[in-house]
């Protein structure tokens, strides 16, 4: 019995959208293809995201009781026996059905007939399918209570991977897959111990293999339907993943890194002014943004320094961090105030995708502003460039750092604080702030020159009837007007919860910041338990469940993942930062630098 195999601690809920394939941490990964499944809605089925999608269904009038719901692994015990589905390749889902049970592959459109499968445990049966849109092949085959669904280019090549699936050792397979969560930590509470594997499976089929320009591991924020490279994502993955394997989490870093705008791409592209720059999105077929995001590199690499000492890859990382904070600097401070302004897109439900905020209400007016988020977050990441420089004795290009982050900070004190309501603002370009009470206007926290008093009252700011929810911290206050559950809108996110719970502790506010972390786990670890996936995000009020707010404009009806996305499933940063907090571990700070003496504006 595969169930034998299972540790007493499994992730256990089936859910609609949980993120289902083969990740790079075991072997090779292809993400061009589609090749990737996710749960569907009906137990228990899987939806297979190919060009055109499949379904794998599973027919049975047994009830059953899920052992093990995974990124890679699906154990179920039904009356009549067990239901496995695993991933032995990329390529190929293997398992077994107990009898009675059928089997059939079908177009998740409804469109196409494919030739009714025969019980698996009769005869040998192979369906074949070819994906007009790429031409590649999928198919099932079943014998003998056995099968194996399979991707190839050919027909010849997807005959073989079938036949291979099939006569592999499935309790092996399993073993295999099992080893990465065998490892982990146990806290003692096996409601939590669920939860922390949960979050580690989502971490794990969120990482792949290189491919294409990517030369190394490399993580992405879901891979349905996300699917890509992005910027501020790969660090928040890089905390967790250090606790877990700190070298695999130098290779996300780098992956990201790599990407960086030489002047060969930028003379490439025809466009100069991007040498230096950093895209927040970037793809396996070689294409990237035209926008950035977050400057939070130098602080993922300090933090993974902090992990693994210090090592000889930092003299070609440093050079990269540099000339990405050059480029902000000379490419994203319009007014030359010293102060940072996201780029501002005229899409009006997506005003600003480089702010990683997309539809925040900071944004409505569409003008651009000296950015609180942008300014606190270059900083900051300053000042941990600077650490590393020190750590590898470049005194001087650290002092030069040093210096660059508290002239900015010294601008955020003087020209974002609001004295009468106690609370850090975005600017309008003609010097006005701009009244929106953000999430954003915590992350001054992060810097050690935010006076004592001003803290104090930013902690103060959580308990009161702007920000004071069921689930902190609302992406924008209650009492804002445009206050909703859409994305930015209100809703709450896990990573901005850990930034500003970083802050909390940075100033002392112990209790605040342990309040906000066992609520925050308590959010994620509540809709895990019911729905089996981890959410982009939630609802501030807890009125609704996540799959039904709105994502940049309410939900269209469709399937979901066939139509409109809403609050993605399986979102990787929420896993980490939930690992993150489970293990009670944060991110540290820049140590040379003490609080700094701030004039008042």
């Amino acid at each position: 019995m595969i169930s034998d195999l299972l540790p007493a601690v499994m992730p256990d809920v089936w859910g609609e959208g949980l993120i289902f394939g083969f990740s790079g941490m075991d072997g090779q990964t292809v993400t061009r293809n589609g090749f990737v499944a996710t749960l569907a809605d009906s137990p228990y089925d899987v939806l297979i995201h190919t060009p055109r999608k499949r379904r794998l269904e599973v027919s049975s009038s047994f009830s059953g009781r899920v052992r093990a719901a995974t990124g890679d692994l699906a154990v179920v015990e039904l009356a009549a026996g067990e239901l496995v589905l695993v991933w032995a390749a990329w390529h190929t889902l293997v398992g077994r059905v107990p009898n009675g049970v059928q089997l059939r592959m079908s177009f998740a459109d409804g469109l196409g007939k494919l030739p009714p499968s025969t019980p698996p445990c009769q005869s040998r049966q192979l369906v074949v399918t070819r994906d007009e849109k790429d031409g590649s092949f999928v198919g099932l085959l079943t014998d003998g209570g056995r099968f194996a669904l399979c991707h190839a280019g050919s027909e010849a090549e997807l005959r073989a991977r079938c036949e291979a699936g099939l006569a592999a050792d499935l309790s092996e397979v399993v073993r295999q897959r099992l080893a990465y969560l065998d490892k982990l930590p146990v806290l003692g509470d096996p409601a939590r111990d669920r939860l922390l594997r949960k979050c580690a499976s989502v971490m794990k089929v969120n990482v792949l293999s290189p491919e294409g320009p990517f030369r190394r591991m490399w993580s992405t924020p879901d891979r349905v339907p996300h699917k890509h490279l992005w910027l501020w994502d790969t660090v928040f993955h890089s905390f967790a993943m250090n606790l877990f394997d700190p070298k695999l989490s130098r290779e996300l870093l780098r992956a990201m890194l790599d990407t960086l705008w030489t002047a060969e791409d930028a003379a490439k592209a025809g466009q100069p002014e991007r040498e230096g720059m950093m895209s927040h999105m970037c793809c396996v077929d070689g294409t990237r943004s035209h926008v950035t995001q977050p400057p939070i590199l130098a602080w993922g690499v300090l933090e993974n320094t902090k992990r693994l000492g210090v090592t000889a890859d930092l003299a070609e990382i440093l050079p990269t961090l540099e000339a990405y904070l050059e480029w902000d600097l000379a490419h994203r401070d319009r007014n030359r105030n010293g102060l940072l302004e996201w780029h501002m897109e005229g899409q009006v439900r997506c005003r600003c995708g480089e702010s990683g905020l997309d539809n925040s209400p900071r944004f409505d007016s569409g003008e651009f502003l000296d950015a609180v988020d942008f300014s606190a977050f270059a900083s900051h990441d300053m000042r941990c460039l600077a650490e590393l420089l020190v750590m590898t004795g470049h005194t001087k290009r650290a002092a030069l750092w040093r210096k660059r982050a508290e002239d900015m900070e010294n601008d955020i004190q003087a020209m974002l604080w609001s004295e009468a309501d106690g609370f850090y603002y975005d600017r309008t370009m003609d010097g006005q702030l701009t009244g929106v009470k953000a999430v954003s206007g915590f992350f001054p926290l992060l810097l050690p020159s935010v006076p004592a008093d001003r803290a104090k009252r930013l902690a103060a700011m959580l308990n009161s009837t702007h920000f004071q929810a069921r689930f902190p911290i609302p992406s924008v206050a209650a009492t804002d007007r445009e206050f909703s559950t859409d994305m930015w809108r209100g809703a709450t996110w896990a990573n901005t919860n850990y930034v500003a719970l970083l802050g909390l502790e940075r100033h002392g506010f112990k209790d605040e910041a342990a309040a906000l972390r066992e609520a925050t786990i308590r959010m994620v670890q509540k809709h895990y338990e019911q729905s089996g996936v981890l959410f982009e995000f939630f609802d501030a009020a807890d009125r609704v469940p996540p799959s039904a707010c709105d994502r940049k404009g309410p939900p269209d009806g469709k399937p979901y993942l066939m139509g409109k996305v809403n609050s993605i499933r399986d979102y990787h940063w929420t896993a980490a930062v939930t690992a993150c907090l489970l293990l009670s571990h944060t991110a540290g700070f820049p140590t040379n630098s003490g609080r700094q003496r701030i004039e008042r504006p």
